[in-house]
C-alpha cells in the first residue's frame, strides 16, 4: 500500500489515481506497521521498490509521519537506513541505462497493422518491445542493484538474494500482485488489459487445489495396483509409480513449477508461441527434481567451510600436503549432510510421467478470458478459453506434438511484469564460491551444482562418485577452488565506453548495430530470365536474411553482458568453476566471464592490484603488441612496436571514438584499448614501476595440442614448429602452412583454375589458423571447410555465393599440406585411434556367454530371425567405453553410445525419448575418432590445473582460458617458470606408457571377436603397427588373394553389398582414423571356422609408438614456449 500511495496519490502527478490508495496516508500505514510489529526498515528495503528514488521517498514520508507522531526511535532507525544507503557512492549514480534490444510486436489485424491490446484498434505505427528473456534478466538485476544500496557491506545477504529460489520469488510476486488488485478494488472483469500475473495466480490457486485432490487418489490407486500384481505374483519392478515423486513437494510448489516452466519454454525449439511436448514434459519433471534437491540443501542450513587454508609449506604434490588436503576436505564434509540417498538421478521415464501428470492437470484448469469487439455489431464479446492446448506441427519434415499458448497469453509474454518472476540462476558471485567438498557440493552457496558437467551420463556419474569417495579428486577440487577464488571487477572505463557505443546503435568493434546496416542484394533485371542470376540473387538474399537474424542474436548476447556488467559495477565478483567430462575447466556463469569473447574480457580485470615493477612494465607492452596482432616478432621487437605507436596509444585513450581509432584495428580491440589505458596511466604516473595494475596479462601456448603431441612423441621437428625448442624468434606454424597453400595454389593458377585465381594472395595465417590448430584434434574435411568458409566470409572480398566452393578448395589444400608436416603427431593420433576402436569392439568376460549362446525361445513356434546371428549378438554386447584417468586422478569416460529411443505413453500424446539409463552398445567409430582430441584436452587441462595449484602455493593470482594463462603483469616471469616446470613434470611421467598400463589393467580379460578383427584390413594394419597377436593371427589365417581369369589380383568380394556413393577424395585423405571401421553390415558373412572365437584385447593392442630424441626439459630455455 505504501508503494501504491507513492505512485497513485493525488500529488503524485500520475494521470491514473486510485481513491483507495489516497485514503491510506503514510501516518496510517506507519501505525498499521507498528501495530502488526512490522519494522519500517524492513518495508523500505523490500524488493517491491525497484528504484533508489522510490525507496528514498518512502523513507522520507515515513520519517516525517514518525516525527509528527513523536516516534523518535522510528525516525532514528529510518535515518540510519537512509545513511547506510548513501554512505558509499552509488557506482551507478552517473551510469545511464543500456538501451535494450527491441523486437517487433506480433501483428494480428487483417491489414497487417499492430493491434493496441487495450482498445483492439490498429496502432498508427509498429510498436517494439523488449524480448522476454532479456527483460527477465534486467528485472532481476535491478533487484540486485537495489540490494547493494540497502546492504552495501552484507555481500552474503546479497548473494543469497541472487540464488534465491525462482519459485519462492514467483509465489511472492504473483500473490502480491493479486492482493494489490483486490485491495485497490480492481478485478479482472474491470480491466481491458489484465496483468498476466493475475491470470497466473488464478491458475495457481486452481491447480494446487486440483493437485491436492488428485495426488491422494493416485497414491491409493497405485497401492491397489501393486497389491493386485503382488497377489498374482507379477513382476512390479517395471511399473513406474508416481506417488513417491509427486509427494516430495507440496502441491503449492508443484503448481508454481509447472506454470513457470511452461511459460519459460514458450517459443523454444522452433515452435512459435509454444513448445515441443516432449521437451515440456521433461523440463517440468526435471524442474521438480531440481527444486526438491535445492529445498533439501536449504533445509540443512549448513555453514560453509572456509577454503582459505591450503598446504603452502609442503606443497600440494607432496605426500604430506596431499594427505593434509584430503583430511581437511573430509573434515569439512562432516558438516554436510550425506545426500547420497536422496540425490540419485531420476530416470527419463519418471521425469516424463511426472511432467505429463502436472501439465495435463494445468491444461484442464488454466483458462483466460478474452474480450474482443465484434466487427459487425460493435458489441463487446467475452469468452473463456483454455490457456494452453495440445496440437501437432510439422517441423523439418517431422510431425511433432506441441503445446501451444493461447494467443492472448503470447501477446502479453513480452510485455507484462511476469518476467520479474523468472531470473537466471548462474550469475557471478559476490562472495568466494563454496569450496568443492564432493562431486555435487561446491560452487554456489545454495543452488546445487556438479563438479563435472555432463549430459545425462550415468556411467560418468558412477565413475565420478567412486573417485570422489575414494579421495582421488582432491587436487581436482583444489584446482577448482583456486580458479573460483580469483577476484574480479568490472573495468569501469571500458564499460562506460561500451555503453556509449551501445546506446548510439552503431556497429563498432564487433558490437552489432541496433539496425542491421548491410544493404539488401540488388535485384538485377535478368533475374526472371537467367536461372544462374536468379540462383545467385536467392543465395545472396538468403545470406542477407541470415545475417539480419544473426545480428539480432549477437546484439541480444551483447545486451546480456552489458546488463550484467552494469549490475555488478563497483563490486568484487567471483566465477565458480567446474569441468567438462575431459577435465577442462569452465566458469559456471554463461554470459559474462573471462572465457568469453573480446568484449567480455575487456570488461573484466582482477579485483586486486599489484605493482608493475620493471619487468611488469615490459610485459604490459608485450601484451599490448600481442593483443594488437603483432605477436610473431621477438619480445624486443614487440616492445619496439609499442614505442613506435605511443602516439597512437595516447590518442586511443584520449579520443577513443573520435580520434585516429588505432585501437579498433587490433585483433582484440576492447582488450587492446584496456591495455592502452593501463599503459598510459602507468607511464604518466610518478613512478611507472610502482604503478598499481589490475589488468590480466596473458601467456598463450603455441598451438597447444601440437605442443603436447611433440612432447609425447619426442618429435624434434614438431618441437621446433611449436616453440618447444630454443629459437631466436618465435616459430609460426600457421604462416608456414599458409605459405605452403599459396605455393600449391600457384601450380593450379598456371592451369587456369578458377578458385586459385580468385584466392590468389588471400590465404593469410588467419584463414588457415583454426584448421591447423584443430587438425591434431581430429578435424574432418567438413569441419575444416566450415572453418575456412567463415574466415573467407569475414574477409568480405569474395562473393558470398562462391565462399562455400572456395572453402572446399582451400580445405583440400590445407589438409594436404598438413599431412606430412606433423608426422610425429599423426603416429600418436593413429595409435590412440586404433586403441580406442579395439576397446570399443571388446566384450567384458561376464558377457561372453550371453553373446555366443542361442536365445531361449518363449514359444515352441517361435523362429529365429535371419538377423539372429552370432555376429549380431556380439555387436549388442559391445558396450565398452574408452575410460582413462588423468595424472591428477580424474576419471574420463567417453559418452558416445548408440541412441535407443523409447516410447512412453502419456495422457497428452506418445513421447519418444532417448533414455541415458538404458544400456546400449557404444558408437565404436565415434569412440575412436574422439579419443585423440579428448586425450590431448585432458592433458592440457591437467597442465592448467598443475599450474593453478603451484601459482596458489606461490601466492600468485591466476586465471585461465584452457591454454591461455593469466596473472598480473608483475608476476609474469614467476608464472612463466611455473608453466615450464609443470609441463616438464607432466611429460616426464611417461604418459603414453602409463596409459597403456592402465588399459591393460582396466581391460584385463576383455575379449574381441576374431570375426571383428578379420573384417577389412584390420589385422593387416595392426600387424604393421607391431601387434604381436595380430601378426600371429595373420600367420594362422593369411589373407587369400583373389585372381581373375587372366591371373591378375582383384579385390575379394565380401558378400552382398549395398551400392554406396564414393567418398570425395578430400575426405579420403582424412580417413586414416576410420581405417579400422571398414566393415559393412550388409556385406558381413560369418566364417564358421572363426565364429565364436575370441582374442584377448590386451594381446592385440598395438605397442606405443617409439619416442624421438627431443628432451622436454629443453623448454626451460625456450622463450616463446608460452608467450
Amino acid at each position: 500500500m505504501l508503494l501504491a500511495w507513492l505512485r497513485y496519490n493525488p500529488t503524485s502527478g500520475t494521470v491514473q489515481q486510485i481513491p483507495i490508495a489516497a485514503a491510506h496516508e503514510p501516518a496510517a500505514l506507519l501505525s498499521s506497521m507498528l501495530r502488526r510489529q512490522i519494522p519500517p526498515t524492513l518495508v523500505v528495503s523490500d524488493r517491491a521498490f525497484t528504484s533508489n528514488e522510490e525507496a528514498s521517498q518512502a523513507i522520507q514520508l515515513l520519517s516525517k509521519a514518525a516525527a509528527e507522531m513523536g516516534m523518535s526511535k522510528v525516525v532514528n532507525e529510518l535515518g540510519m537506513a537512509e545513511t547506510l544507503g548513501r554512505q558509499e557512492v552509488d557506482p551507478l549514480e552517473d551510469v545511464p541505462e543500456a538501451l535494450p534490444v527491441l523486437k517487433l510486436k506480433v501483428t494480428h489485424a487483417e491489414d497487417g497493422s499492430v493491434l493496441d491490446l487495450t482498445t483492439n484498434k490498429p496502432l498508427p505505427e509498429p510498436e517494439y518491445e523488449v524480448p522476454f528473456n532479456l527483460d527477465t534478466l534486467r528485472k532481476h538485476l535491478s533487484q540486485v542493484i537495489f540490494a547493494r544500496r540497502v546492504l552495501p557491506e552484507d555481500v552474503a545477504a546479497r548473494q543469497k538474494l541472487l540464488e534465491e529460489s525462482v519459485y519462492e520469488v514467483a509465489k511472492a510476486k504473483l500473490k502480491h500482485q493479486s492482493e494489490l488488485f483486490d485491495e485497490l478494488g480492481l478485478n479482472t472483469k474491470g480491466l481491458n488489459n489484465v496483468d498476466l500475473r493475475t491470470w497466473m495466480w488464478a491458475w495457481h490457486q486452481k491447480l494446487q487445489t486440483r493437485l491436492a485432490a488428485e495426488i491422494p487418489h493416485i497414491i491409493e490407486d497405485e497401492k491397489r495396483t501393486l497389491r493386485r500384481l503382488e497377489e498374482k505374483h507379477r513382476d512390479t519392478k517395471q511399473i513406474v509409480v508416481l506417488s513417491p515423486f509427486l509427494s516430495l513437494l507440496p502441491p503449492e510448489k508443484l503448481s508454481l513449477i509447472t506454470i513457470l516452466e511452461l511459460m519459460h519454454l514458450q517459443g523454444s525449439g522452433g515452435v512459435t508461441d509454444g513448445m515441443k511436448t516432449a521437451r515440456a514434459l521433461l523440463a517440468v519433471g526435471k524442474a521438480v527434481e531440481l527444486e526438491y534437491k535445492a529445498q533439501m540443501c536449504k533445509k540443512n542450513n549448513i555453514s560453509i567451510p572456509s577454503s582459505s587454508h591450503r598446504p603452502t609449506d609442503t606443497g600440494f604434490f607432496s605426500t604430506l600436503g596431499y594427505r593434509d588436503l584430503h583430511a581437511r576436505r573430509v573434515a569439512a564434509r562432516k558438516f554436510m549432510e550425506d545426500a547420497e540417498d536422496w540425490t540419485s538421478e531420476w530416470t527419463q521415464t519418471v521425469r516424463v510421467k511426472v511432467g505429463s501428470f502436472l501439465v495435463d492437470c494445468l491444461m484442464d484448469v488454466a483458462t483466460v478470458t478474452r474480450t474482443m469487439n465484434d466487427r459487425k455489431t460493435g458489441d463487446i464479446v467475452t469468452e473463456e478459453q483454455p490457456a494452453f492446448f495440445h496440437s501437432y506441427e510439422y517441423l523439418r519434415g517431422y510431425k511433432l506434438g506441441v503445446i501451444k499458448l493461447n494467443p492472448e497469453i503470447a501477446e502479453r509474454m513480452a510485455k507484462d511484469a511476469l518476467r520479474e518472476t523468472l531470473h537466471p540462476r548462474h550469475l557471478p558471485m559476490l562472495v568466494k564460491p563454496k569450496p568443492w567438498l564432493s562431486y555435487d557440493q561446491g560452487g554456489y552457496l545454495y543452488n546445487t551444482t556438479w563438479a563435472m558437467r555432463f549430459k545425462e551420463s550415468q556411467e560418468q556419474q558412477t565413475y565420478l562418485r567412486h573417485a570422489s569417495t575414494q579421495g582421488s579428486l582432491e587436487l581436482i577440487y583444489a584446482s577448482l577452488d583456486v580458479l573460483g577464488s580469483t577476484p574480479w571487477t568490472i573495468n569501469r572505463k571500458i564499460f562506460e565506453l561500451v555503453l556509449q557505443v551501445w546506446n548510439s546503435g552503431q556497429r563498432w568493434c564487433k558490437i552489432p548495430p541496433a539496425v542491421y546496416d548491410l544493404p539488401e542484394p540488388d535485384r538485377t533485371d535478368n533475374i526472371d530470365t537467367d536461372p544462374k542470376a536468379r540462383m545467385i540473387y536467392l543465395q545472396r538474399q538468403k545470406m542477407h536474411i541470415l545475417g539480419k537474424a544473426n545480428n539480432h542474436s549477437d546484439r541480444c548476447s551483447v545486451n546480456y553482458k552489458i546488463e550484467i556488467a552494469r549490475a555488478f559495477l563497483g563490486d568484487t565478483i567471483y566465477f565458480p568453476h567446474n569441468v567438462d567430462f575431459r577435465g577442462r575447466a569452465y566458469p559456471l556463469p554463461p554470459h559474462l566471464s573471462h572465457i568469453g569473447d573480446d568484449l567480455s574480457r575487456g570488461l573484466l580485470k582482477f579485483g586486486e592490484e599489484k605493482p608493475l615493477g620493471e619487468r611488469g612494465l615490459r610485459w604490459l607492452k608485450i601484451h599490448l603488441a600481442n593483443l594488437y596482432g603483432y605477436d610473431k616478432g621477438s619480445f624486443d621487437e614487440r616492445v619496439q612496436f609499442v614505442h613506435e605507436h605511443l602516439d597512437d596509444i595516447y590518442d586511443s585513450v584520449e579520443n577513443p571514438l573520435e580520434g585516429r581509432k588505432w585501437w579498433t584495428k587490433a585483433d582484440d580491440a576492447w582488450q587492446c584499448l584496456a591495455t592502452c589505458m593501463e599503459l598510459k596511466a602507468a607511464l604518466e604516473s610518478p613512478n611507472p614501476y610502482e604503478y598499481m595494475c589490475a589488468l590480466p596479462v596473458h601467456q598463450d601456448g603455441t598451438c597447444n595440442g601440437l605442443q603436447h603431441y611433440a612432447a609425447l612423441g619426442g618429435d624434434v621437428q614438431g618441437a621446433k614448429q611449436v616453440n618447444l625448442d630454443v629459437t631466436d624468434r618465435p616459430s609460426d606454424v600457421y604462416t608456414y602452412v599458409a605459405n605452403m597453400v599459396e605455393q600449391a595454389m600457384a601450380e593450379d593458377l598456371l592451369k587456369g583454375d578458377k578458385y586459385a585465381k580468385m584466392l590468389q594472395g588471400k590465404i593469410s595465417r588467419k584463414v588457415v589458423k583454426q584448421t591447423v590448430m584443430t587438425t591434431v584434434y581430429g578435424v574432418t574435411f567438413i569441419g575444416a571447410r566450415d572453418q575456412i568458409e567463415k574466415q573467407l566470409k569475414d574477409r568480405g572480398d569474395i562473393p558470398a555465393e562462391e565462399c562455400w566452393l572456395a572453402a572446399s578448395y582451400v580445405a583440400k589444400k590445407v589438409l594436404g599440406c598438413i599431412g606430412d608436416l606433423f608426422k610425429g603427431a599423426k603416429d600418436i593420433q593413429t595409435w590412440l585411434n586404433t586403441t580406442a576402436r579395439l576397446i570399443a569392439k571388446s566384450i567384458p568376460p561376464d558377457r561372453l556367454e550371453a553373446a555366443i549362446s542361442k536365445p531361449i525361445s518363449r514359444s515352441p513356434k517361435a523362429k529365429v530371425g535371419p538377423k539372429d546371428t552370432i555376429l549380431n549378438r556380439l555387436k549388442k554386447e559391445q558396450m565398452t567405453s574408452v575410460v582413462w584417468t588423468t595424472p591428477l586422478g580424474l576419471p574420463i569416460v567417453q559418452p558416445y553410445r548408440a541412441t535407443r529411443r523409447r516410447q512412453i505413453m502419456t495422457s497428452l500424446q506418445t513421447v519418444y525419448i532417448s533414455d541415458p539409463t538404458s544400456p546400449t552398445s557404444v558408437n565404436a567409430a565415434k569412440q575412436a575418432s574422439a579419443f585423440p582430441p579428448n586425450f590431448i584436452h585432458s592433458l592440457d587441462a591437467t597442465h592448467m590445473m598443475l599450474t593453478a595449484l603451484e601459482c596458489k602455493t606461490q601466492g600468485l593470482t591466476f586465471a585461465s582460458v584452457h591454454d591461455s594463462y593469466w596473472t598480473h603483469a608483475g608476476s609474469i616471469d614467476q608464472m612463466s617458470a611455473i608453466i615450464r616446470d609443470t609441463f616438464i613434470a607432466l611429460h616426464s611421467s611417461d604418459v603414453l606408457n602409463r596409459l597403456m598400463d592402465e588399459f591393460r589393467e582396466r581391460y584385463k580379460g576383455y575379449k574381441i571377436p576374431l570375426m571383428t578383427l578379420r573384417q577389412g584390413t584390420t589385422l593387416a594394419k595392426l600387424g604393421l603397427m607391431g601387434s604381436s597377436a595380430a601378426i600371429k593371427e595373420l600367420e594362422i589365417y593369411p589373407p587369400q588373394p583373389v585372381e581373375n581369369e587372366d591371373g591378375e589380383p582383384v579385390k575379394a568380394k565380401r558378400g552382398r553389398r549395398k551400392s554406396t556413393k564414393q567418398k570425395p577424395v578430400v575426405e579420403a585423405e582424412n580417413d586414416d582414423e576410420d581405417a579400422l571401421d571398414e566393415e559393412d553390415p550388409d556385406g558381413e558373412v560369418e566364417d564358421p571356422a572363426i565364429a565364436g572365437k575370441f582374442v584377448e584385447l590386451v594381446d592385440v593392442l598395438p605397442p606405443v609408438p617409439l619416442k624421438g630424441s627431443f628432451d622436454v626439459s629443453t623448454i626451460k630455455k625456450s622463450l616463446y614456449f608460452f608467450s
